[in-house]
């Protein structure tokens, strides 16, 4: 496929945070972009604003005229898109170029230099803090990040298109689909096991992406992890490493030990060991790029962060607010470690939304387990995405497991009624569903209140 004979571009579920990048630069070449989703959400109606037309029916009349010519026609999709969606199967069964959201950031990027950044946990963080790393020392790049960026504003940057920088997904195993220059391996935790059906093939994947490096090219791997490549870590003997940890005012202050220097002093504002790793790694991948490494490590200190990882909603002295991504449950033992290290002595209430049916019964008990740390739990039904229920998984059957006597099993629609009877000194919520959507509200509601 050349995308040069490319006029039009349809995509199927263009209301995802990675469908929408592409969806953007598609838009910013000049491509005639539309595209379906299944429900409004901030990101449709920026693309809407941005003049990409979008529409929330799977109607086979919403698709324009000039789409349906199959000669000049991309239509891309997202696997979480069922087969059964009849925009799809009208577009498959007359022979236009269907390609899956992975397939079409391969192309994009077969031609730069990519860095692609892997793993179960931290990759949208990671790719964020290289994107900007490389901005602030005028590397010419474009970015599809798999989240919000603060100091971007976007999931998308477009800054030149001789460096590339992308999230290589193992969902579905889309990152099979790209050929990187430069990768980052930063963790490889069992998870999607409804795609894997295993561990062991998660496993086995992530050894296939490595496979997918280019001859030449370079693999940094968080210390630990059953692979070969350049190691960063903390307080250890990787080759990237970070040592001497302070903290002040809320900022990591710390060495930064490469394989040719140490560099001093070096500060980084996102709380927890997990996001020092997630800087640590881009930094080691940025050096690739040429960029001296001073100036990298300035620009550590000016990053500014990601939407729903460890955002500050509400800071006060007497009161912290915190939104997270995590729905995973190392995820929310990273979160609650960030948080027991920056806000020490203060009860902590946490409100989780589990995401997706299979996830919830694979770990349940590791679940448990690290919502059992908090000091109070509001535990939100279980937010489906993809999947049918199934028979037994409830977050009831989850809220048994909790060891926890302050815990609760609540509604959506009581949500905001619990928080703000809840007297606790931090309150973090976490999800990967429809709970973002919560979090202006929480925010205007306890902002009210006090």
């Amino acid at each position: 496929m050349n995308l040069k004979d490319i006029h039009n571009v349809f995509f199927i579920g263009i209301g995802g945070i990675g469908m929408s990048a592409l969806a953007r630069y598609f838009s910013y070449i000049e491509k005639e972009v539309v595209g379906y989703d299944k429900t409004s959400t901030p990101i449709t109606d920026e693309l809407t604003a941005n003049e990409i037309k979008v529409h929330f029916q799977d109607n086979l009349d919403l698709i324009p005229e000039t789409f349906r010519n199959i000669e000049n026609t991309l239509v891309v999709y997202t696997p979480a898109v069922p087969e059964t969606h009849s925009q799809l199967q009208y577009f498959r069964s007359n022979g236009f170029e269907v390609k899956k959201r992975s397939e079409v950031l391969g192309i994009i990027t077969k031609d730069t230099y990519c860095f692609a950044v892997a793993g179960t946990h931290g990759k949208t963080t990671t790719s964020c803090i290289l994107a900007h790393l490389l901005k602030e020392n005028s590397t010419p790049l474009t970015a599809f990040l798999g989240g919000i960026s603060e100091d971007f504003n976007s999931n998308f940057v477009l800054e030149g298109t001789d460096y590339s920088v992308v999230e290589a997904d193992e969902f579905d195993r889309s990152f099979l689909q790209l050929s990187p220059n430069v990768a980052c391996i930063t963790s490889m935790d069992a998870d999607h096991l409804d795609i894997y059906g295993t561990n062991e093939e998660l496993q086995q994947s992530f050894q296939d992406f490595v496979e997918k490096i280019k001859p030449g090219g370079m693999l940094f791997i968080r210390n630990g992890l059953p692979l070969q490549g350049i190691t960063y870590g903390i307080e250890d003997e990787s080759d990237y490493c970070i040592k001497n940890i302070l903290i002040e005012h809320g900022t990591y202050i710390f060495d930064l030990v490469t394989p040719k220097e140490i560099l001093k002093q070096v500060r980084f504002s996102k709380p927890g060991r997990h996001n020092l790793l997630n800087g640590l790694a881009a930094f080691a991948m940025a050096v690739q790029a040429g960029s001296p490494p001073h100036r990298l490590a300035e620009a550590l200190g000016t990053f500014k962060g990601v939407q729903r990882r460890f955002s500050y909603q509400i800071k006060e002295k007497d009161f912290v607010f915190i939104d997270d991504y995590a729905h995973h449950p190392t995820e929310i033992k990273a979160v609650y470690q960030a948080i027991t290290e920056m806000h020490p002595n203060k009860e902590v209430t946490a409100v989780f939304q589990p995401h997706l049916f299979s996830r919830t019964k694979d770990f349940a008990d590791d679940f448990a387990e690290s919502l059992s740390q908090f000091d109070a739990v509001l535990l939100l039904e279980i937010y489906p995405a993809r999947e049918e229920p199934m028979e037994g998984v409830t977050s009831a059957w989850l809220l048994d497991k909790i060891d926890n006597p302050n815990k609760k099993l609540i509604s959506k629609s009581s949500l905001i009624n619990e928080i703000k009877h809840c007297k606790t000194g931090v309150l973090v919520t976490m999800g990967a569903g429809d709970i973002g959507l919560e979090i202006p509200k929480i925010k205007k509601e306890l902002a009210y209140a006090s």
